[in-house]
């Protein structure tokens, strides 16, 4: 892992054209999925390029620390995510005073294909919730109009302009800008061989598997995680009359199949962090309201990864993070608070039981932000305290003489003489 340090310079280089309707793109579908942090990255990367938007002057990265008014630590965060994304590449490149990074801007993906993709689409949902998705939707939406009883009068090419002889043209024109965007990249996770092997031979032929198609599965492997034969048998049900996979129909055969097995839900990402819908106000300045933007901003992961001084969290405390957030649909924010509330009350141990129990009573008591979380965690917090002070103070039943001095009392001469007669039967 590279150590970045604010002295560290890089250079912004746009690899695509980006225009004013990417940035609706990027605020209304992007932004839900990896959070403002990492928009305002790619914003004021994009400010930094030079006036032709080719590329920027080298800058060190306390200007970016001082422009976004963000610490180092958030800004690579951020970089990441847009990096995971498909908006921007990262090139390194180590030197004796300074290292020097390359960071190449891409165009968002279109309307079109963010909600026919199998990944974003979905991801998009949970994080937005139904009400907001069909608003987005339906901002992207063309509206349609009825032409049918309309004539199609529009002129083609060889209609309007004839081909004559005027100059010479040599076509050497390397590299003309063109909108480019890498969409999201995944590591292969299925051995097609073996799955197209496994196949009834009769039901595919040579072009089934396209490269298309592989992606797709690959994709929505990873998003539902599906085994070879789960995919298999999607596969099947998603083949049409010439033996060739239905895009629309597998996909909606995968979905379906994970709700089935999933009473309903749908995958998330543990990476996210709060949407905007359930943030509190920026402006506040106190620290109360710090440490609510911070569990706002962060996503669980990252939250743990902090927590644990920059050391990745175990296995075991990730799947403790997706359950709270898949299996019981707690908001990011809302983890972040259990989180650290779990760890400030358990001497930094993360207690699965305690969170569990925890985590089920705030789901009942449907907490979705940062603030109704802190709180609750203090309502609790505070009922420990009182029964502690009950505790300590109730009587302990001890025998009546403890504590307490025996008195001293002068012995008679009858008594003496009667004990001396007692003591020498002993004799």
């Amino acid at each position: 892992m590279v150590n970045i340090l604010p002295a560290d310079t890089y250079t912004v280089i746009n690899k695509t054209i980006l225009t004013e309707n990417d940035r609706k793109i990027l605020t209304m579908l992007y932004q839900p999925i990896i959070g403002s942090d990492s928009i305002n990255l790619f914003f004021t990367l994009w400010m930094d390029l030079d006036k032709n938007e080719f590329m920027s002057m080298e800058e060190n990265h306390h200007h970016l620390m001082t422009s976004m008014s963000m610490p180092l630590d958030r800004i690579v965060s951020a970089r990441e995510k847009l990096e995971a994304i498909g908006l921007l590449k990262t090139f390194f490149k180590e030197r004796e005073d300074s290292n020097n990074y390359v960071y190449e801007l891409f165009s968002p993906i279109s309307p079109n294909e963010f909600f026919s993709h199998p990944i974003l689409n979905i991801v998009l949902y949970n994080a937005v919730g139904k009400t907001e998705y069909q608003r987005i939707t339906n901002y992207f939406k063309i509206p349609k109009i009825n032409i049918n009883d309309y004539e199609d009068i529009t002129k083609e090419f060889t209609e309007v302009f004839s081909s004559t002889p005027s100059t010479t043209f040599e076509n050497n024109i390397l590299n003309v800008k063109a909108s480019n965007s890498l969409g999201i990249s995944l590591e292969d996770r299925i051995d097609f061989d073996y799955l197209i092997s496994s196949m009834p031979k009769e039901t595919i032929n040579d072009k089934t598997f396209t490269k298309d198609i592989r992606k797709i599965l690959n994709d929505l492997s990873w998003i539902y995680n599906l085994s070879l034969d789960e995919l298999k048998n999607i596969i099947l049900s998603s083949l049409n009359s010439k033996n060739m996979i239905d895009k629309t129909i597998l996909r909606k055969n995968a979905r379906n199949y994970y709700q089935y097995q999933n009473n309903g839900k749908l995958p998330s990402l543990i990476y996210q962090n709060q949407p905007e819908y359930l943030r509190s106000p920026i402006g506040k300045d106190s620290k109360r309201a710090k440490l609510i933007y911070t569990f706002e901003t962060t996503s669980p992961y990252n939250f743990l990864k902090s927590k644990n001084n920059g050391a990745k969290p175990t296995e075991r405390d990730v799947k403790l993070i997706e359950s709270l957030r898949i299996d019981l649909e707690l908001q990011p924010a809302v983890i972040n608070v259990l989180l650290d509330y779990a760890l400030m009350v358990n001497n930094n141990k993360l207690n699965k039981n305690f969170i569990e129990t925890i985590a089920g009573q705030w789901k009942r008591l449907n907490i979705e932000t940062a603030e109704e979380a802190m709180n609750q965690a203090l309502k609790e917090s505070k009922k420990k305290s009182n029964q502690t002070k009950t505790y300590n103070k109730k009587e302990t039943i001890v025998p009546e003489w403890f504590g307490k001095e025996i008195e001293k009392q002068d012995i008679t001469v009858e008594d003496e003489d009667e004990m001396k007669n007692l003591l020498s039967e002993f004799k």
